[in-house]
């Protein structure tokens, strides 16, 4: 089983890991005997990378957890990250707002893709960088000195430390039981609606074209494209990272598991609804000398569904709600 194969795994990281570790030396009674965390997801899902510096811990990922819902890591504690990635919709709060889903499985980060590598070098980006967090106002909290012992047998509050324990909270942060994960799985005793097969078959096949950018498991490749938003595209993507003129008007590819709860939907929040995306793709795409490739019908405007085509597309996007994630108690605030 690869369960299995994942907690021998994080078993062997935990021990090389604590050869290295730094430990300070307990105060009042601190225990460092950190637990392996088994990560839950299914067979089909690609194998998770993970580091060999950072294994995963229970307490590690409860540091991550209260992290993430804290506001202490705002220099004048006035925003936490779950401030802008509320869980009922899926971890986002608007179209600039990324959902977190799924995002152990990126190796690039952000919208234009600034930053590349691990869970945590982006971790590291969103504290000193995005949050500029201000480690000393974690020393002097009453709980967060034991809770990184206890997390990382170190009572040195670093930002690298912070940056590892919220990326192995991340790293939970799975959806993967979808209405489609049932109902399109052989064997699993459930079936999609006629309306669902429907836009099914539309998704994957060139009628709708939208399996080249959203296709496998994860609903994305990971990608950067220009889909066709404009005649003049938009340098604040790719390009600005790369400095390419041919990354104009390229952006992330969004995971579409919960696509109807994490609207409004494009880089900019331009579409406040799915009807209005699949519009878009059906009559609104604009050529560009950038515009990818795999945007085949973009010299005629789009794939021109039927009013029927479109209602079976959105009946299958539904599909992708994962209501289990978006109430998943173990993601949600610990306070």
């Amino acid at each position: 089983m690869i369960i299995a194969r994942r907690t021998l795994f994080l078993f062997i990281l935990l021990a090389l890991a604590a050869c290295t570790k730094n430990t300070d030396g307990p105060t009042d009674n601190w225990t460092y005997l950190p637990v392996p965390y088994t990560l839950d997801y299914p067979d089909e899902f690609p194998i998770m990378s993970l580091q060999q510096t950072n294994p995963m811990t229970v307490q590690g990922v409860n540091l991550g957890r209260r992290l993430y819902y804290d506001p202490l890591l705002h220099p004048q504690g006035l925003h936490a990250c779950a401030t802008c990635h509320i869980q009922d919709v899926a971890f986002t709060s608007s179209g600039e707002v990324l959902p977190h889903i799924n995002l152990g499985w990126n190796s690039s980060f952000l919208w234009n893709g600034k930053i590349e590598g691990s869970m945590e070098d982006i971790m590291l980006f969103e504290v000193e960088d995005f949050f500029q967090s201000d480690m000393t106002r974690l020393e002097a909290d009453s709980l967060y000195p034991r809770l990184f012992y206890e997390a990382f047998g170190t009572r040195t509050i670093t930002s690298t430390y912070t940056a590892r324990a919220l990326a192995q909270f991340f790293r939970t942060m799975i959806s993967s039981n979808a209405r489609y994960d049932k109902v399109f799985t052989p064997g699993s005793g459930e079936f999609p609606t006629e309306e669902e097969q429907n836009g099914y078959d539309i998704f994957f096949t060139e009628k709708g074209d939208c399996f080249h950018c959203h296709g496998g498991i994860l609903f994305t490749d990971n990608g950067f494209h220009n889909n066709g938003l404009d005649t003049q595209p938009s340098p604040l993507g790719r390009s600005q990272v790369t400095g390419n003129p041919n990354d104009l008007g390229k952006f992330k590819t969004p995971t579409l598991r919960n696509i109807a709860l994490t609207g409004p939907y494009m880089h900019d929040g331009r579409y406040e609804t799915l009807e209005e995306v699949i519009d878009f793709y059906s009559e609104g795409v604009k050529t560009s000398p950038t515009i990818d490739p795999l945007m085949k019908q973009a010299h005629q405007g789009g794939i021109h569904l039927t009013a029927k085509e479109k209602s079976d597309l959105l009946a299958f996007l539904h599909t992708l709600t994962d209501t289990t994630f978006t109430h998943n108690p173990a993601l949600s605030s610990p306070f």
